[in-house]
């Protein structure tokens, strides 16, 4: 079986990579191994398509290749809110919390990702096109093989863009680097209330899954993160084998800050709140039931 990512040198999807590299899903009788599939809608058409069994995403994105939620599932968070970074360039002098440093810039974001910063700038009662805000795909980020975050903290640092949005990888490595400041961390409070609610890390998959091997995913993501919590230096361990020397020695850290946030129930509050935003979004034309949405299974 084949669990893909859009960005695997990250700590969003974290929990998903450690079920498999820990042996938790093996430990269900599951074979799966990772696959990365950037960007996230292409990761949900793989889905759709067969050509892979889970996707470790952001939720809202499955609507991209399941419209109305019909043939796709969620089995559970692999951490709660939405977890992306506004990162702007240090020498542009941004001040956290202060959105207005966007007007007339360059932002870089992931397709699909995007829409989590137009609707919290709306929100914010910045209207990204009113201000000429130029929210696009970051130069590069496009081919086989790349993890966004990096190549936004790269893009960044060469003067390609003014800001990106993207995981915690990337805007830990652009803080580092000096070369980026933090403006917004919705997850932890900052921006408008609502924009917690608008997505989350998930792990998805078709309809047609089988119970058991629906109910083995959740229970590997589940271990997973109690693993974490109960030592979250073992990411390391798996940082080392999976990414580059710096953004290994970096992991252990990005999941010590997500703790908090790590809880694989999907409650009827979030979908409601999620499906809200993707008809704000355009990308959802009616409300759909919970039992739509995420899969209701056995203990």
């Amino acid at each position: 079986m084949k669990l893909a990512v859009p960005d695997l040198i990250s700590n969003s999807y974290f929990p998903a990579v450690a079920a498999v590299e820990m042996g938790l899903f093996a430990r269900e009788g599951m074979d799966v191994s990772l696959e990365l599939i950037f960007p996230v809608d292409r990761a949900y058409e793989a889905l759709r398509e067969g050509a892979v069994d889970f996707v470790g995403g952001s939720a809202h994105s499955a609507l991209a290749a399941f419209p109305r939620w019909e043939g796709v599932k969620l089995l559970c968070a692999q951490a709660q809110g939405m977890y992306w970074f506004l990162v702007m360039r240090h020498d542009l002098e941004p001040v956290r919390g202060d959105l207005s440093i966007v007007k007339g810039r360059r932002i870089g974001a992931a397709p699909w990702v995007e829409m989590g910063l137009r609707r919290l700038l709306i929100e914010a009662g910045i209207d990204p096109e009113g201000n000429a805000v130029r929210i696009a795909p970051v130069p590069g980020a496009q081919g086989a093989g790349v993890n966004f975050g990096l190549s936004a903290a790269q893009a960044l640092e060469a003067g390609q863009i003014d800001g990106f949005w993207a995981n915690g990888m990337g805007a830990e490595v652009a803080v580092r680097r000096g070369v980026g400041t933090v403006v917004l961390d919705v997850r932890r409070g900052e921006g408008p209330p609502a924009a917690f609610d608008y997505t989350f890390a998930a792990l998805a998959s078709a309809e047609r899954l089988s119970t058991r091997d629906a109910v083995g995913a959740r229970r590997a993501i589940a271990a997973a993160q109690a693993a974490l919590r109960a030592d979250y230096t073992r990411a390391s361990e798996i940082g080392r084998k999976l990414f580059p020397p710096a953004e290994a020695e970096l992991i252990a850290e990005l999941i010590r800050r997500d703790l908090p946030y790590y809880d694989p129930a999907i409650s009827p509050r979030t979908v409601s709140a999620m499906n809200r935003f993707a008809i704000e979004m355009g990308i959802l034309d009616r409300d759909v039931s919970y039992e739509q949405v995420v899969a209701i299974l056995p203990a």
